[in-house]
């Protein structure tokens, strides 16, 4: 075979190569991208001079895969996988050192790998287009659920009020009446204990559907993050956690209700207490952007199941067992937060426990 017939066959080898890798990224599923980026690798070999000991290695962020698993002691040519116009990862085609040289890599070797890092990295990009716009369809649909959740809850509560209001009154009255009888007294005590209870549930409902009346203020976040904790000293003690509170700085002004900020700290922190581990360790952050003021509370606990973080703020909504919690703390956060205008996010944290995130806008006077 003459110089030109073999180069003829190389050129075709590079563009049957090219083709078969599009149509493996044009089919690609975002949910098999490590068994697709092995198909890739697979087929990118058979477009080299020397397809049987070519191996093929691709390196992104959160896949490595290889053709072969040893390869330590090889000459090679990399090509930069690029997402979004940064550099993501590698694209590596490796020869047996003992058998080859660099040089013994062609020109157009190299140019098909840069060709292939390319494609790569659109596939890259296309996934995370489709993974942020996933998010963010579902962060629409989670508001919208809790919007429409408020609206029916704010029409209960009001629809309670009035009716509770009326037990706890007659009960009074009647408790004045029966002074004499001590056991019909006693049973209108459980009445009045009782009503005052519930009017407490659909005072945490209203809070829920930012009904509440508010004393709006400019307070500085700081000395209400650490009077927080310091209500919560015996609870930590108790509990045997540890705190550590990351704040650097002593002012960080907002508008907002001081009672109702308290209150979103302090059942942020009751929170984190229950779920953390004896000896665990709770982390308390506070810091401000150009235009918000974010408050990150963290613990060690067991973090949630996928399906309770869609849940989380809804009211009723417990992970804690029967008798311990009413489900109503985090929906009160919510609905405090909403009421300043802020947002509240909760995740699982990387290593363990979980983490969440208040924003709240800063008062620039």
């Amino acid at each position: 075979m003459n110089t030109t017939e073999a180069e003829l066959k190389e050129r075709i080898k590079e563009l049957t190569c090219l083709y078969e890798v599009s149509s493996i990224i044009g089919n690609a599923n975002a949910a098999l991208l490590s068994d697709t980026l092995q198909a890739i690798g697979f087929s990118i070999k058979k477009g080299f001079q020397f397809p049987k000991k070519t191996e093929i290695e691709i390196i992104t962020e959160s896949y490595e895969v290889s053709t072969k698993n040893d390869l330590d002691n090889t000459v090679r040519i990399t090509s930069q996988i690029k997402v979004f116009n940064d550099e993501k990862g590698q694209l590596i085609a490796h020869l047996n050192a003992s058998e080859f040289a660099a040089i013994d890599f062609l020109q157009e070797e190299q140019q098909l790998l840069d060709n292939i890092a390319f494609k790569i990295g659109n596939l890259l990009e296309r996934i995370e287009i489709q993974d942020n716009e996933t998010s963010l369809k579902r962060q629409m649909e989670h508001a919208d659920r809790l919007s429409i959740l408020g609206e029916i809850t704010a029409g209960i509560a009001h629809e309670l009020n009035t009716p509770l209001a009326n037990i706890l009154g007659f009960a009074e009255l009647l408790k004045e009446d029966l002074s004499t009888n001590n056991k019909a007294s006693e049973d209108v005590d459980k009445i009045i204990k009782n009503t005052i209870f519930s009017r407490e549930v659909v005072k945490k409902l209203m809070f829920f559907a930012c009904e509440m009346p508010q004393e709006m203020k400019r307070v500085n976040l700081v000395p209400i993050i650490k009077n927080a904790i310091h209500l919560l000293d015996a609870s930590f003690k108790k509990e045997q956690v540890k705190y550590v509170v990351k704040i650097d700085e002593e002012s960080m002004f907002l508008k907002a209700d001081p009672i109702q900020l308290t209150q979103v700290i302090f059942n942020l922190l009751m929170n984190a207490i229950y779920f953390s581990p004896k000896n665990g360790v709770i982390i308390i952050e506070a810091l401000q952007t150009k235009s918000d003021i974010i408050i990150k509370i963290t613990d060690e606990g067991k973090g949630f199941e996928k399906d309770d973080l869609e849940k989380v703020f809804q009211p009723f909504f417990t992970t804690k067992p029967t008798g311990d919690g009413s489900g109503l703390g985090l929906s009160v956060v919510h609905g405090i937060v909403a009421s300043h205008k802020g947002k509240i996010l909760a995740e699982n944290n990387i290593t363990k426990g979980a983490i969440f995130t208040v924003t709240l806008p800063k008062d620039e006077n």
